[in-house]
């Protein structure tokens, strides 16, 4: 791990990252040494920090932090974490604060092929995300919502679970974004109010433009996904998973998703 371009595994505990969940990151694929779709995340990782006023550290700084990392050039997954630094004590944000970065690379995840073949098991999950226009869309620390969610999953023994928001429309999965398909339409749930927008999320918006397959953005309550031909998450590590099972839903083929699966993982390498 490095900290500000140093090996270390600690930051101050002053730190407002620490303190207030004040920054951001991001979370990809590195294959053979390479990060993955790698302007994709930075261009993210620039609005995001745009979005709560914080400095951005240059596409080379970052790409030097994770080449040092994995001189090797093997695969793994790398998280990248932005904070506001360390700063005076309260809440307010002042000229002082001099950004934190963080660059650390881990093992990729061992996944069951069948979470891509017949699908997943999604746990509808008793949280509901509450709403911040100011912050939506953006990948932001403030995740105990996400931590509360994934609990229930693992307690209900699913690997992803499905969230709403406080007026119970769809949103996301605790990691991932979520896309149905009906008639040949994809449609995926309106971030305005809450939610992350994910890279993976924008490539498959961008493969239904590619292919000539109608895609909205529109607000979603679950009992329509129970009307939905198909039904998969996207996130940036794991790729695609096909929901072969939620209450009230079952379906065991999935053609449209594994469609879209193949091209995710054909433009990945």
């Amino acid at each position: 791990m490095l900290v500000n371009g140093k090996t270390s595994d600690s930051i101050s505990v002053q730190d407002r990252g620490f303190n207030y969940g004040d920054g951001i990151f991001r979370t990809l694929l590195i294959r053979q040494g390479q990060p993955v779709q790698w302007q994709r995340h930075y261009l993210k990782l620039q609005h995001d920090c745009a979005a709560i006023n914080l400095s951005c550290p240059p596409a080379d700084t970052l790409l030097s932090d994770i080449n040092s990392l994995n001189s090797t050039s093997t695969d793994g997954v790398v998280k990248i974490i932005i904070t506001r630094g360390v700063g005076p004590r309260g809440y307010a944000i002042t000229d002082s604060h001099s950004a934190t970065r963080v660059v650390s690379i881990s093992q990729l995840p061992s996944v069951d092929n069948c979470n891509y073949t017949s699908g997943i098991a999604l746990h509808l999950c008793r949280l509901k995300l509450g709403h911040q226009p100011l912050l939506a869309g953006i990948k932001h620390l403030n995740r105990l919502e996400n931590v509360l969610a994934a609990t229930e999953c693992l307690e209900a023994g699913t690997p992803e679970g499905l969230l709403e928001d406080l007026d119970e429309f769809v949103i996301s999965g605790t990691r991932s974004n979520l896309f149905l398909i009906r008639d040949g339409t994809l449609y995926t749930p309106d971030l305005s109010r809450c939610g992350v927008a994910g890279v993976q999320r924008d490539r498959v918006m961008d493969w239904a433009k590619k292919h000539g397959v109608a895609c909205k953005v529109t607000q979603i309550r679950s009992p329509e996904l129970l009307l939905a031909d198909e039904i998969f998450m996207v996130n940036s590590v794991f790729g695609l998973w096909p929901i072969g099972e939620m209450a009230g839903y079952k379906r065991s083929k999935h053609p449209i998703s594994w469609k879209i699966q193949e091209w995710l993982n054909d433009e990945n390498h």
